[in-house]
């Protein structure tokens, strides 16, 4: 009994599977013609570009493919008619062929059909391709990483191009990354390519990478004056230091009024100006690589003062009768270095002003410089330098008149015959200057000899003009001496 009522489970148990399995089957061939076909699309990117193509593939699954007519279906129209080639590569012409796609298949013998499931094609415009560089300026010896990246990046391999001024672009063999490390100074560009036939995007922008050598680069000025007016003109130089002096170079400025583009001259000459002051730095470059400098420079600060006044002093401010001063012209001494001098004078004014560089720069004039109201004075000093050369002139007179007297004594007679007239008459003069009894001019003219007359009037002409007592003294040998009170 046990087993009877086993056995009969079991038997009911398997026809109620055959059964559940029947259904399934009806199941699926009753509605299979509308679910059981397969679009595709190759390539299976997220999105499109204009210009790219896509192929639609049509899979029945059902006998063989040359049994059905297959048909394109967009946003539920019908975009392509039937035909018998289940794959359908279409280019891709605008935006407008974004939308939701479905193909349909139809029985060559039967006209059964089946639809496939959707697939939804996105299409952008042109991509925008960017590079990224981690930094533009490396050491020598230094790598930097460039990064290319596309709008959409499915399925894109990337193309890179190297250039330089002296050189076409090239491009870099070997790199289809979207990362690569780079070590060599240049303009860098790429573009992202993908597909069957290959789609290609536009050029990136460039990035350009440069070498900095360890060379220090300074700005010298020339003149080199601590203060600059505005007017003058002057040289600014950009010097490499630490053994750049073997290597030629070229060089480029960054200032208010220099050249930006790179030049062989290391020096920039112009007139200062109000618009010219500000921050001036430049920086240098081998010319066998253009993309191998160094760094910039420190900032040289240039100022340009208002132009300066010279003013014009004296040594002393009164001038003594016959004497003379000095006259000393100058200019700010912060400013001092390098000026000449230059004075004018007209009618007692006296004016000056300073001029340095080439060409030269002049400052203003000085105040005029009055010397009409300054005083004449007598020094003592001056005095008593006058007073003694009267007395040596007067001396000096004296002692060559005696000697011509002595001349014309000796050759009259024998002292002893002339002795006594002699005595006389040198007596008489003695005696009227010492009294003052008459006037020395008449106590001359009465001596009645020629000889000592000749001598009394000089002596009177010498105390009439310096109005001093003049005593004569005759000695035993005739010699005259005189004596000045």
């Amino acid at each position: 009994m046990f087993s009877d009522v086993s056995l009969l489970d079991v038997r009911m148990g398997a026809t109620l599977l055959c059964e559940l399995g029947l259904f399934l089957l009806c199941t699926l061939l009753c509605t299979g013609h509308a679910q059981d076909a397969v679009l595709t699309i190759e390539p299976n990117w997220s999105s499109f570009f204009t210009g790219e193509f896509v192929t639609f593939k049509c899979d029945m699954n059902e006998r063989k493919d040359t049994d059905w007519y297959y048909q394109i279906k967009k946003d539920g129209r019908e975009f392509l008619a039937y035909r018998a080639n289940k794959d359908s590569k279409l280019e891709i012409i605008s935006t407008h062929d974004s939308g939701e796609y479905q193909c349909s298949g139809r029985r060559k013998i039967s006209n059964d059909t089946k639809n496939s499931n959707t697939v939804s094609v996105t299409v952008l415009d042109k991509p925008r391709v960017t590079l990224t560089a981690g930094t533009t300026i490396i050491p020598v010896g230094g790598s930097v990483t460039l990064t290319c990246s596309v709008q959409s990046s499915d399925g894109w391999k990337y193309e890179w191009f190297r250039r330089t001024q002296r050189t076409s672009e090239v491009q870099i063999r070997d790199q289809q990354n979207r990362d690569i490390r780079v070590s060599q100074g240049g303009i860098y560009s790429c573009r992202g390519t993908r597909g069957n036939p290959v789609y290609y995007t536009d050029i990136s922008d460039d990035v350009t990478i440069e070498i900095t050598f360890s060379n220090k680069v300074v700005v010298k000025q020339q003149p080199n004056w601590p203060q600059i007016f505005r007017g003058e003109t002057i040289t600014l130089t950009c010097e490499v230091q630490e053994g750049g002096e073997t290597t030629e170079w070229e060089y480029e400025w960054r200032g208010p009024r220099t050249p930006t583009q790179w030049t062989h001259n290391n020096d920039v000459t112009f007139r200062v100006s109000e618009s010219s002051s500000g921050d001036y730095m430049c920086k240098s470059r081998r010319r066998d690589d253009s993309y191998s400098s160094t760094e910039w420079s420190e900032a040289f600060t240039l100022s340009g003062s208002n132009q300066p006044k010279a003013q014009i002093t004296s040594d002393m401010r009164d001038v003594p009768v016959g004497g003379n001063m000095t006259l000393k012209c100058s200019v700010n001494p912060l400013s001092s270095s390098g000026w000449k001098y230059y004075c004018v004078s007209q009618e007692g004014l006296y004016r000056c002003r300073g001029g340095r560089g080439n060409p030269v720069y002049y400052t203003e004039y000085s105040d005029p410089f009055n010397t009409d109201k300054n005083v004449a004075v007598s020094s003592p000093l001056f005095l008593v330098l006058m007073i003694t050369g009267l007395i040596f002139g007067v001396i000096f007179i004296l002692l060559l008149f005696l000697f011509l007297y002595t001349k014309v004594y000796k050759k009259k007679g024998s002292p002893d015959d002339q002795r006594v007239s002699h005595d006389e008459n040198q007596q008489q003069v003695y005696s009227s200057l010492l009294h003052g009894d008459r006037s020395v001019y008449e106590t001359i003219r009465g001596s009645g000899n020629t000889q000592n007359g000749t001598v009394s009037t000089l002596i009177y002409s010498l105390w009439k003009l310096c109005n001093y007592k003049i005593t004569v003294i005759i000695t035993k040998n005739n010699t005259n001496i005189i004596i000045l009170v």
